[in-house]
């Protein structure tokens, strides 16, 4: 009996730490890591959800999920991550802004799938779309990439206008500095000035607005940040009390009141990052996945908030809309 214990022994010993823990423990973890907050990430980790389902996994029957949110704060997320690494989940999850650089910094073994606005190579994830390397893949909705889109459905809309604003969160740095330059040579590009609103808190946000006022903007263009998004009822309410005409990145602020938007699709880059961390949950590595990029772009009017702004929508912007909300 003695001599079968120590086989028994030696037997363990000689697993491997991953399979030891996927013996003690039958059901796997995900770590959620987001930049934002519970509120405002609720449909887009619902899409999260879904992709992960149709990869065989539902959460609370064969699959957990700990999630850790920095509320807008970047300064949390090298904690969180420490945290969720500390508890040996088997995929972190991690969405938008400084996240994945957080988690990346935190673990370079356990698989990382991101959801990110920026470009990824740039922003030091992976080596490249087609073969990331390392730990780490995802999706990416090329935020930065559509400013020059912008600015053109903004001309259009608003041919009026004499200055351009744009609103960005100084506390993504690497993902800001992208958008302002791309938004820098597109406003360059048609001759009009451009002025950078930083907003990296509550209260930052309606300063900017009040300077945005002051400075006479004939338009803003908000840039499709986490924290920046989370607030993005705060920002619709505030562009209709100063009468200021706004386009985003994402189609939840034209739901939300806003007048137009225009991006990716981030529900479906949400589902994706959901399939892609069931598949590395049946052993799939995150450096055979390609990292996804849109196919499918939104453009998404809202026609009750452009009649209280006093504006007609151009037939040909209608007529290439994915939705007219009235």
């Amino acid at each position: 009996m003695k001599r079968r214990g120590l086989l028994a022994s030696a037997a363990a010993a000689a697993l491997s730490p991953a399979t030891l823990r996927a013996q003690q423990k039958a059901t796997p973890v995900i770590g959620y890591l987001g930049a934002g907050s519970p509120g405002t990430s609720a449909p887009f980790v619902a899409a999260f959800r879904q992709g992960l389902g149709e990869s065989g996994y539902v959460e609370g029957q064969n699959v957990a999920i700990e999630y850790r949110y920095a509320e807008g704060r970047n300064d949390r997320l090298a904690t969180l991550a420490a945290d969720l690494v500390g508890l040996k989940v088997d995929v972190i999850v991690t969405t938008g802004g400084s996240a994945p650089r957080a988690a990346k910094e935190a673990s370079q073994t356990i698989p990382i799938v991101f959801t990110i606005g920026g470009d990824p190579i740039a922003a030091g994830l992976v080596d490249s779309l087609a073969r990331p390397g390392g730990n780490l893949t995802g999706v990416t909705w090329l935020g930065g990439e559509l400013m020059s889109k912008r600015l053109e459905l903004t001309s259009e809309l608003v041919p009026q206008a004499r200055a351009i604003a744009l609103l960005v969160n100084p506390n993504s740095a690497q993902q800001t500095e992208s958008v302002v330059r791309d938004m820098q040579e597109a406003a360059r590009a048609k001759g009009l000035p451009l002025s950078i609103l930083n907003a990296g808190s509550e209260s930052e946000i309606d300063a900017a607005f009040a300077s945005l006022v002051q400075g006479h903007a004939g338009a803003l263009v908000v840039t499709a940040e986490p924290f920046i998004n989370s607030r993005r009822q705060q920002i619709v309410a505030l562009a209709a009390r100063h009468a200021v005409p706004a386009i985003y990145g994402i189609r939840e602020y034209a739901t939300a009141g806003g007048l137009i938007s225009y991006g990716a699709s981030l529900s479906a880059a949400y589902r994706q990052a959901g399939i892609y961390t069931g598949r590395i949950l049946k052993g799939a590595k995150p450096a055979d996945l390609p990292v996804q990029q849109p196919a499918i772009f939104e453009l998404v009017v809202n026609l009750k908030t452009a009649k209280a702004l006093g504006l007609t929508v151009p037939p040909s912007i209608l007529s290439r809309a994915d939705e007219v909300i009235e």
